[in-house]
């Protein structure tokens, strides 16, 4: 029953913000490199949120369909890219990733000079990236369902000997695990048609380095109690002047962001209280 109430509370308080933030618009712009990228926008006034997706998903499933850019809307303006390889976007790499300077190149476009930027899972990975190369363009930087590991090998260990071990899912969140490796699936067999031999493989992700202490503006984390939360995010406790976590109850790398067709409430909760805590003064 408290489960039933809890929902039908989201989806009342998300139809608002929907009626509040408007209708969301989508636009293309092409890349450095002649790439078309595809973006939404949503909201006319406030700092910028730039949204960025995770492996496999794309802008308007991710955020737009549970709720998470319409309820930011109501104070900022967001931006959610589909990255390379992805939704809308061209794809011109076979089971392709997306590139992280791709979103640096949206901002300019609509000349975004400073944002909050959001990043779930892949997304979280070019927060990292562009925490690392571009750090003049963040107001603040969250991760969702990512974080930067330990490059110490004892450090990691510890951090993960913290992390618990993540039931069978069941019901729902059984069907969302299924669904993410079918679609993983097919994009390995799609591209193994069109290149055989070349296309099980995915690119690899370039070993990133930074220097989170020189890191000045301020950074959340938010995964699910079963999504190695402390495997993520204790270097950046021990590195970060100002960082905050936020572990939710129970969720794990698919239910924080897939299950039930919308964002659990302290997810939304979460991202809108630090964002809002932390923009500039008007």
């Amino acid at each position: 029953m408290r489960r039933t109430l809890a929902f039908l509370t989201l989806a009342l308080l998300l139809g608002v913000a929907n009626a509040q933030a408007g209708e969301a618009k989508h636009d293309f712009f092409t890349a450095s490199d002649g790439v078309k990228i595809h973006y939404m926008t949503l909201g006319s006034k406030g700092s910028w949120v730039v949204l960025v997706h995770g492996y496999t998903d794309n802008a308007e499933r991710m955020f737009f369909k549970t709720g998470i850019a319409y309820s930011l809307a109501r104070n900022h303006r967001v931006v959610a890219i589909d990255n390379r390889n992805h939704g809308k976007s061209d794809k011109p790499e076979l089971n392709g990733l997306g590139r992280a300077e791709d979103t640096i190149e949206l901002m300019d476009h609509l000349k975004i000079g400073k944002a909050h930027i959001h990043g779930y899972s892949m997304g979280g990975g070019f927060v990292a990236r562009l925490m690392a190369s571009n750090p003049d363009r963040f107001i603040s930087a969250t991760f969702g369902g990512s974080g930067i590991g330990e490059t110490d090998e004892k450090l990691r260990a510890a951090a993960a000997a913290l992390d618990p071990p993540m039931p069978e899912p069941q019901g729902a969140e059984a069907v969302a695990f299924t669904q993410l490796r079918e679609s993983s699936t097919a994009r390995t067999q799609a591209a193994a048609q069109a290149a055989p031999g070349t296309a099980a493989i995915k690119p690899p992700r370039p070993v990133l380095s930074i220097d989170l202490k020189s890191i000045q503006f301020p950074v959340l984390a938010i995964n699910g109690e079963y999504d190695r939360p402390y495997s993520k995010t204790q270097r950046l406790w021990r590195e970060l002047a100002n960082f905050q976590n936020v572990v939710i109850p129970k969720k794990n790398h698919v239910s924080a962001i897939m299950v039930g067709g919308s964002m659990p409430p302290e997810y939304i909760d979460a991202l809108n209280k630090f964002i809002d805590a932390n923009d500039p003064k008007q």
